[in-house]
């Protein structure tokens, strides 16, 4: 886990929220960066509205002529077909720092956010930052079932990391160099994908600077987002997520995303045989039962980084219903749309 050292030199970050109708949320994000433990003339708040519908605009703009942040709201200027990557390439260019931060409109940032992100700046030669990201969560099961699923990946995140194998990131705690997004040419050649725009950054910085991409292991650097409020949002989000892995470049990642479906749908496939006297049903348990202690220990590891040891109480239904879930999700992404902020796109 990354220590905080002494603070030699204060970087001066650009952060960059691109938002479309979340005028539920944007008013917790702004509160969030008010309270940030660094100087305010140190860093600067890119807000980038994609044609919202809402009060999105004016409320972000009259809680912010409040602050002493310092702070724009500009236009999107859409140019491909993914609005985020046209979002955040449109407020690069208007960045006035050397450090991009990129996070999301229902997102909360600690206050030690940048303090954080500078003494590890300052710690180690950096180009791409990629930090933790993790669900508030109720104590209802949807709620918790999604905290899981997003800490099972951030486990995997890390993971990667560990074995220096990098494939995972979350825009919503993503810090890069702006002189590393345009040597990249931004998001070139994957701009046609709606969503993607931390994963396809991250496996360009990986195959040119893999010494300069980091993960910075530290609880005093966790992003909270909120989890989706019904299934069909649930569903939709997933959807999305699922539908970028096809054009993934990175080799282990696909092996492992290959790997956690072909598991889980051996799970589903010999629950079906078994009813049908096709399968043993000891066998089925059996297999079952070391899904579910594989899992556990790597869940477990998480969820004592992030505090959240209580979502393990539902773990064991979590675990049966989460098989099913990955597989209809996995057809889903293969032979439908998906809708994101009341757009449809398609894989």
């Amino acid at each position: 886990m990354f220590n905080e050292p002494f603070l030699r030199h204060l970087t001066r970050f650009t952060i960059i929220v691109p938002f479309r109708n979340e005028e539920e949320h944007l008013s917790d994000l702004i509160k969030s960066l008010e309270s940030l433990n660094y100087p305010k003339n140190h860093f600067e708040v890119i807000f980038v509205d994609d044609d919202s519908t809402d009060n999105s605009v004016e409320l972000s703009s009259r809680l912010l002529s409040c602050s002493q942040l310092d702070f724009q709201i500009i236009k999107n200027n859409r140019a491909s077909n993914s609005p985020k990557k046209d979002a955040i390439t449109t407020a690069i260019k208007k960045a006035k720092y050397h450090w991009i931060a990129t996070t999301d409109a229902d997102c909360e940032v600690p206050n030690t956010w940048l303090e954080i992100s500078n003494s590890f700046i300052n710690s180690y030669d950096v180009a791409m930052i990629v930090a933790p990201v993790v669900f508030k969560s109720s104590d209802s099961f949807f709620n918790q079932f999604q905290a899981l699923d997003m800490l099972s990946l951030q486990a995997a995140t890390i993971g990667g990391f560990g074995l220096s194998f990098p494939f995972l990131c979350n825009g919503a705690n993503l810090m890069y160099r702006k002189d590393l997004f345009k040597e990249l040419n931004g998001f070139e050649n994957n701009d046609d994908i709606a969503s993607g725009d931390d994963i396809f950054l991250l496996e360009k910085a990986i195959k040119k600077y893999p010494e300069l991409v980091k993960y910075m292991k530290s609880k005093n650097a966790i992003v909270f987002t909120k989890v989706e409020t019904s299934l069909s949002d649930l569903i939709q989000q997933r959807i999305r997520w699922a539908s970028k892995t096809s054009t993934y470049k990175n080799a282990f990642g696909k092996f492992v995303g290959l790997l956690v479906l072909l598991v889980n749908a051996l799970i589903v496939i010999t629950l079906f045989l078994s009813v049908f006297g096709l399968f043993y049903w000891l066998y089925f348990v059996a297999v079952l039962i070391l899904k579910l202690s594989v899992d556990y220990i790597l869940l477990y590891k998480s969820v004592n980084f992030f505090n959240q040891k209580h979502l393990l109480n539902n773990y064991f239904f979590s675990g049966l219903l989460y098989p099913f879930f990955v597989v209809f999700i996995a057809f889903k992404a293969m032979f439908s749309t998906y809708k994101w902020k009341d757009r449809s796109f398609k894989k």
